[in-house]
C-alpha cells in the first residue's frame, strides 16, 4: 500500500470515528464506503475489523444487560453464522466492485430508511419468528459486503427496546459479526499480517477522531449533523453502485 492510500485510509477511519463520536452512528458504516472508493472494497474490509471489534466491545462492557440480551437474541445471532459464511463465500467468488455496489445500495437504503424514520413496530408475538431470517440476511450483507447494519437495525427498533438494551442488542451482533469476520477474511486470502498491522495502527486516528466527534456534539445541533451524514452515506453508496457501470 503507498503512502497516498494510507494516508486516505487514515483520513477515512477518522472520519469515521468523528461521526461516530458526534453523532453514534455505526464505525464500519461511515468507514467502508470511504475506502472502498479509495482502495476497494476487498482491500478495505479488513482495514476496520480491529477498529470496530475494540470500540464495540467496549460500549458492549459499559452499558450492562449482556446475559438478558444474549438470551433473548441468541437465535437472531445464530442465524447470523450461517448468513456470514455464505457472504464470505460469495465474497470470495465475486469481484470487488460488484461487492462494493452491494455494499451501495446496502447504504443507500440505510439513509434512507435513517432519514425518513418510519414508525415500525414488530409486536411480541412476531419477534421470535422474524429474528433468523432477520439474523441471516444482515451476515450475508456482512459477510459480502461487510456492512453491519441491514436489516438487522431495523429489526431492533421496531422492537421498541429501551436505549441501552438496544445498544447491547446490537453491539453484541457487531462483536460477534467483527470476530468472525476476522476468521473468515483470513480464510480467503484478505486479512494478512500486513493488513492487521494497518488495522492496528489505525486505532490512532480512530480514538483522536472519537474525542473531536464527541467535542464537536457538544456544540452544534447532533441531529442536523447525523441528517447530513446520511445524506452523505447515500450519496457514496450511490457512487459505489455506479463506479463498476462508469469505470
Amino acid at each position: 500500500m503507498s503512502p497516498e492510500q494510507l494516508a486516505i485510509v487514515a483520513a477515512g477511519l477518522f472520519f469515521a470515528a468523528f461521526v461516530k463520536g458526534a453523532t453514534g452512528l455505526g464505525f464500519s458504516t461511515s468507514a467502508l464506503p470511504v475506502l472502498a472508493l479509495a482502495i476497494g472494497l476487498k482491500a478495505a474490509m479488513p482495514l476496520v475489523i480491529v477498529p470496530s471489534l475494540i470500540s464495540n466491545t467496549l460500549v458492549m462492557i459499559e452499558v450492562g444487560h449482556f446475559r438478558e440480551t444474549l438470551s433473548r437474541f441468541r437465535w437472531l445471532y445464530l442465524a447470523t453464522l450461517p448468513g456470514l459464511l455464505l457472504g464470505l463465500f460469495l465474497l470470495d467468488r465475486v469481484d470487488g466492485p460488484a461487492a462494493g455496489a452491494v455494499l451501495g445500495v446496502v447504504l443507500a437504503a440505510y439513509g434512507a430508511f435513517s432519514l425518513a424514520g418510519p414508525e415500525l413496530v414488530i409486536p411480541p408475538r412476531r419477534e421470535k419468528p422474524l429474528a433468523p431470517p432477520t439474523g441471516f440476511l444482515a451476515g450475508l450483507f456482512n459477510g459480502l459486503t461487510g456492512s453491519q447494519v441491514m436489516p438487522i437495525l431495523p429489526y431492533l427498533m421496531a422492537l421498541r427496546l429501551g436505549p441501552d438494551r438496544f445498544i447491547q442488542a446490537i453491539n453484541i451482533s457487531f462483536c460477534l459479526s467483527s470476530a468472525v469476520m476476522a476468521v473468515g477474511l483470513t480464510k480467503i486470502g484478505l486479512m494478512t499480517w500486513h493488513t492487521l498491522a494497518i488495522s492496528f495502527a489505525g486505532l490512532v486516528p480512530v480514538f483522536a477522531g472519537i474525542k473531536a466527534g464527541t467535542a464537536l456534539r457538544r456544540r452544534l445541533s447532533v441531529d442536523a449533523f447525523r441528517r447530513l451524514v446520511l445524506v452523505v452515506l447515500i450519496v457514496l453508496g450511490v457512487a459505489l453502485v455506479l463506479r463498476p457501470l462508469i469505470g
